[in-house]
């Protein structure tokens, strides 16, 4: 069937059922977070790839100078947002950790302020200094010894790092996107990203190699669900519907992983934790719709 029949709506619906057992996934992994964010992008990569070069050879030939660095800066933006993200994991709770990488749509209204020159309206100032506070609640909780997971307070800042991430993965590829076809631009994206998250790797002296093949049918789940079935099909999602739904329908993986950390992994989020976030998710909610309609 061709994509063009399908309903964007129940797309993003499958997008974000697969994007919300990624938290699970990696913490079903016993591999290091690097090792298993890079098998996930590789194996993502390996599985687009194919069908990217029989179908758009030529929109890859194509590639001007200026659009192989927006490919590599969005690449790099990729890599260090999931390896910031998959080690948060060890660190805090799913439901912290999802909810701050998810914020990536305050980032993105301050960097397009800061980078784009793009006027902040008040609508989006508002939902960024929400979600501000709502953070603030998340980090005072844990601070005070309410958060989940060893170190709740350092994996929060790796989360958050990996929603600045997204958004310098979101700003840096804007013009890219509007160039090519899906298919070759998650390529082009995917391979810088497995490129640095390797790099990462061999530097960091752990190995890529030696791991059971329970950890191997992880990797290729992450690839295969919240990859292609979850980032990919959003990818495709942002040219038929606008970008605020797609941003607001992203804010069902916070609440999904959460029910699934609870369900599947026993992990109840402190009380903080559940206030801090439901605040900051509604001023992400409240910075997406606003920066997609006139104030």
């Amino acid at each position: 069937m061709s994509t063009r029949r399908l309903d964007p709506r129940a797309g993003l619906v499958v997008a974000v059922l697969a994007v919300s057992t990624s938290a699970i996934l990696i913490r079903w992994s016993d591999a290091p977070p690097v090792v298993a964010a890079f098998y996930r992008v590789l194996f993502t990569t390996a599985l687009v790839a194919p069908v990217a070069l029989g179908r758009h050879a030529e929109d890859l030939s194509a590639l001007s100078r200026r659009d192989l660095l927006a490919a590599a800066a969005t690449g790099v933006a990729l890599a260090v947002h999931f390896a910031a993200w998959f080690e948060s994991l060890s660190w805090t709770s799913v439901a912290a950790s999802v909810t701050l990488v998810q914020s990536h749509p305050l980032f993105v209204a301050v960097g397009a302020w800061l980078v784009l020159d793009e006027r902040v309206g008040r609508k989006t100032a508002v939902g960024v200094l929400v979600s501000v506070a709502g953070m603030a609640v998340m980090s005072i909780g844990d601070l005070l010894g309410g958060g989940v997971g060893p170190a709740p307070l350092y994996g929060n800042a790796l989360a958050a790092l990996g929603g600045l991430m997204t958004a310098g993965y979101l700003l840096a590829g804007r013009s890219l996107r509007q160039r090519l076809p899906l298919l070759p631009y998650v390529t082009v994206v995917y391979g810088v990203a497995a490129g640095c998250l390797l790099t990462i790797t061999v530097a960091s002296g752990t190995p890529i190699r030696g791991y059971p093949t329970h950890e191997w049918l992880l990797f290729l789940a992450m690839a295969v669900g919240p990859g292609v079935f979850g980032h990919t099909v959003l990818n495709w999602a942002l040219e038929h519907v606008e970008s605020s739904l797609v941003s607001v329908s992203l804010l069902g993986e916070p609440l999904g992983s959460a029910l699934l950390a609870f369900v599947v992994l026993t992990e109840a989020p402190g009380t903080a934790t559940l206030v801090g976030g439901a605040v900051v998710l509604g001023g992400v909610a409240t910075t997406a719709r606003a920066r997609s309609a006139p104030e």
